[in-house]
Order: structure tokens, then C-alpha cells, then sequence
């Protein structure tokens, strides 16, 4: 879609107000949720640990996700008034791969606590400091490298319907894009898909073994497939059809489901999780603060 000075076709200034309305609670629900969830491993000793780290990779990645519903929010209240993209070509193809690097990176992190949790208590040991940083240098790296790949040619980053996010172009439907969204695909949503619900298989059969059953098993792949489910079921159908078939309106669902992922996954890690939690509460209780100071 192309910079212009009207508003994008199929939407009205009440819609696109809404849009930028909802991604803005997104954006500071999820923003807000794991900025307490960092600062409590910054301020609680007890969370730093090899199986914690893990926890805060996926928070920092769910907040670079929030700050990217943040821009596309601001640019949609602007896109009213403005009637245009306001950030330019340069600034949508840094929107679009910083929302991508941070997307891979939230789902991979995901798969990587889910392997880590597996580890913990199938082997009843725990995850050296090695072994969890280096999948969080792996997770970030290989975020990264997928997401370049779009700016040297591989794939490209383009606006979605609405014009104000960028995300891979799935308009052109073309073999450079086909081959991409394949192999880019199988590496970063359906490996880490599997690992999660594999992982948390394995472990929710370990547990009712011993006659405990201490997490929730199911929500993680869940919340995988119901975040980024929609996008991939948009691009799969990107390369056996014209997209433009799809209502410019059905086109942003994908990217409005994928911005609640943060605080789904704020909830599911963090305020679900008793120690997490004790160290947010911690972080947020005068007691705390004063305990923090004397210490």
C-alpha cells in the first residue's frame, strides 16, 4: 500500500480511530505488564535464576511487540488528521522488522521455557546457566537473521491494509515471497509449535506419574496458535490466492490478535507463576521497596 493522502480503502475515520484505539490498549496493557515483570528480576534475587532467564527474554520480546503496537496506534490516531503514514518508507521498513525480530523472538522464547520447564522436571535438575543463555543468544540471533533477510531481498516489508503497520508483504503472492514464508515458517512457528506442545506432553505425563500435576500444559501452545494462528492461515492463503479477495478489515484481525499475545503471555508466565508473581508484588509493595533500601 502505498503512502497517500486520503484515507485507506475500506475504512471510515470511526474505524480507523477504533483500530488505533484497541492497539493502544494493547499496547500499554502489555507494555505495562512486562515492564513489571522485567523490573522484578532486576530487583529480586530470587529470579535470578538459569530457568527464570528464559522468562525474561520472552518479556523483553513481548515488550519490543507492545512498542511496536505503540507506533502502529500513534500512527493510526495520526493517519486521521495526517492522512498519511507519518514515519516514511525507511520508517515502515524499520517498523517491520523490529515487529518481526520481536514476534520470532516472543515465540521461540516460548518454546524455549517450555524445553526448559520439560528439563526441570522430567530430569528433576536444574537448567544450567550455560545451557540458558546460550538459547537466549540463539533465540535473539536467529530472530534476527529471519528478520533481516526481508531488507536484503529475501521477502519484503510493506503496510498493512490500514497503513499504519508494517509486516511482511503478502499482497504479491510471488515465489520470492512463497519460498520465504515456507522456510521461515517451518523454522519459526511450526518447530517451536511443536516443541512446545511436545515439551509440555512430555512433562504433563511425567507429572501425573508422580501424582502432581503443577502447571497449566495446554495454554502455551494455545496461546501460540490463537496469537499467530491467524497470521499464518492469512499468509498460507497469500500463496494459493489473490488476497485482495479478503476485506481490507478481515486483513487487520491477524495483526490485532497477534498485539494481545504480550499480555496473554504476562499472565500466563509471569502473574501466573507464584515466584514471579511474589517478586512483582514485591517490587510494587512499600514493604518491599523498604526491605530493598535497608538491604
Amino acid at each position: 500500500m502505498a503512502e497517500s493522502g486520503s484515507l485507506p480503502t475500506g475504512f471510515g475515520e470511526l474505524e480507523v480511530l477504533t483500530v488505533g484505539m484497541v492497539l493502544l490498549v494493547e499496547a500499554l496493557t502489555g507494555l505495562c505488564l512486562n515492564s513489571l515483570t522485567i523490573l522484578s528480576f532486576c530487583k529480586t534475587p530470587e529470579l535470578r535464576t538459569p530457568t527464570h532467564l528464559l522468562v525474561l527474554s520472552l518479556a523483553l520480546a513481548d515488550n519490543g511487540i507492545s512498542l511496536n503496537a505503540l507506533v502502529a496506534a500513534t500512527s493510526s490516531l495520526l493517519r486521521v488528521s495526517h492522512r498519511r503514514w507519518p514515519y516514511g518508507s525507511n520508517g515502515c521498513q524499520a517498523h517491520g522488522f523490529q515487529g518481526f525480530v520481536t514476534a520470532l523472538a516472543s515465540i521461540c522464547s516460548s518454546a524455549a521455557i517450555a524445553w526448559g520447564r520439560y528439563h526441570h522436571y522430567c530430569s528433576r535438575s536444574q537448567l544450567a546457566w550455560n545451557t540458558a543463555i546460550s538459547l537466549v543468544i540463539c533465540v535473539w540471533l536467529s530472530s534476527a537473521f529471519w528478520a533481516a533477510l526481508p531488507l536484503l531481498g529475501w521477502g519484503h516489508y510493506d503496510y498493512e491494509p490500514l497503513g499504519t503497520c508494517c509486516t511482511l508483504d503478502y499482497s504479491r503472492g510471488d515465489r520470492n515471497f512463497t519460498s520465504f514464508l515456507f522456510t521461515m515458517a517451518f523454522f519459526n512457528f511450526f518447530v517451536p509449535l511443536f516443541i512446545t506442545f511436545i515439551s509440555y506432553r512430555l512433562m504433563e505425563q511425567k507429572l501425573r506419574k508422580t501424582g502432581h500435576l503443577q502447571v497449566n500444559t495446554t495454554l502455551p501452545a494455545r496461546t501460540l496458535l490463537f496469537g499467530w494462528g491467524p497470521y499464518a492461515l492469512l499468509y498460507l492463503y497469500a500463496t494459493i490466492a489473490d488476497v485482495s479477495s479478503i476485506s481490507p478489515k478481515l486483513q487487520m484481525v491477524p495483526a490485532l490478535v497477534a498485539k494481545t499475545v504480550p499480555t496473554i503471555n504476562a499472565i500466563n508466565y509471569a502473574l501466573g507463576g507464584e515466584m514471579v508473581h511474589r517478586g512483582i508484588w514485591q517490587c510494587l509493595s512499600p514493604q518491599g521497596s523498604g526491605l530493598d533500601r535497608a538491604r
